[in-house]
């Protein structure tokens, strides 16, 4: 497999070999969907309460008398039938979300989604990006020249200078590899990857 290098007018100058392990797989949809979904979740806090019928400020007094009213028998005002009552089943903030996922399969749901972003020709590789000052208005402009408005941008080490100058760019996300997760694949247009950051993206997916 091999994949786009582009200069830095986002021309492509050549072709970098890249192992069809990683970047040369079968496009799995299910697997790719279980992966997003799982991150997700995992990324995902009980931070909601709800209050069940022993909780709820009301009176345990019975409301009316069982027989002769006409109406429905109740024993409380706190029965989750009745407004204001409490809930059956309520959330709680310990609720668990996660879901388990195998090493295996989430390495090779991300290789999937690799290989298309390469088959799609969303994936390139660069030299090296960096900015000689933390100025968003340098690495907008840089980003510019290469055409790239939406992109995700993996590079080996992210220096103070490019990590100022990126967070203001609303759709512009610069990690290291280790933190490329699929969420982030999936969302931006384009993926910038650097020569040094694609050679330990190889050893992690190997």
């Amino acid at each position: 497999m091999e994949l786009q290098l582009l200069n830095e007018q986002g021309q492509a100058a050549s072709n970098v070999a890249a192992p069809d392990t990683i970047f040369g797989r079968d496009y799995n949809e299910a697997l790719i969907h279980q992966v997003v979904v799982a991150y997700q979740a995992n990324a995902r806090s009980g931070n909601r309460k709800q209050k069940d019928r022993e909780e709820v400020s009301h009176t345990t007094k019975k409301p009316w008398r069982q027989k002769g009213t006409g109406r429905a028998r109740a024993g409380m005002s706190s029965s989750p039938l009745w407004r204001g009552g409490g809930r059956i089943f309520p959330n709680s903030p310990d609720e668990n979300f996660s879901h388990k996922l195998n090493k295996k399969m989430y390495r090779a749901g991300v290789c999937s989604i690799l290989s298309q972003l390469a088959r799609e020709g969303r994936l390139s590789v660069v030299e090296n990006l960096s900015v000689e000052a933390p100025k968003t208005k340098l690495l907008a402009q840089k980003l510019k020249g290469m055409g790239l408005d939406s992109v995700l941008v993996i590079t080996d080490n992210v220096d103070e200078n490019l990590l100022l100058a990126s967070r203001n760019l609303p759709n512009v996300l610069i990690v290291e590899p280790r933190h490329a997760d699929p969420v982030s694949l999936v969302f931006y247009k384009k993926v910038l990857i650097t020569k040094p950051a694609l050679a330990k993206i190889e050893e992690m997916l190997a």
